[in-house]
């Protein structure tokens, strides 16, 4: 199955969050912090998108976003967030 984001809705998986502090302590899973990092799982196709919307990721990229942005859900064993493309702050590249 495959999501279809529309307009300028980008679908990301979250990162694992850190399970030990800098110090090396471990953090039980109510202290972690929601991740703010993430990997763009689909984007919207040319034809679910106004022509003068450019999407600036692709399939792949790993992205810094919004802490309080998009809709998280489950999906199949994994959590997706749907977010909006100006809620992307920057993308890593290595």
């Amino acid at each position: 199955m495959k999501i279809k984001p529309l307009f300028d809705r980008i679908v990301i998986e979250q990162l694992e969050a850190k399970q030990e502090s800098f110090g090396g302590i471990i953090l039980p899973s109510q202290s972690q912090e929601r991740p703010q990092m993430g990997r763009v799982v689909f984007v919207p196709e040319e034809k679910n998108k106004p022509e003068e919307t450019k999407i600036f990721v692709k399939e792949g990229d790993t992205v810094f976003y919004s802490k309080f942005s998009g809709i998280e859900y489950k999906f199949k064993d994994r959590v997706l967030t749907i977010i909006r493309q100006a809620d992307i702050l920057a993308i890593l590249e290595e």
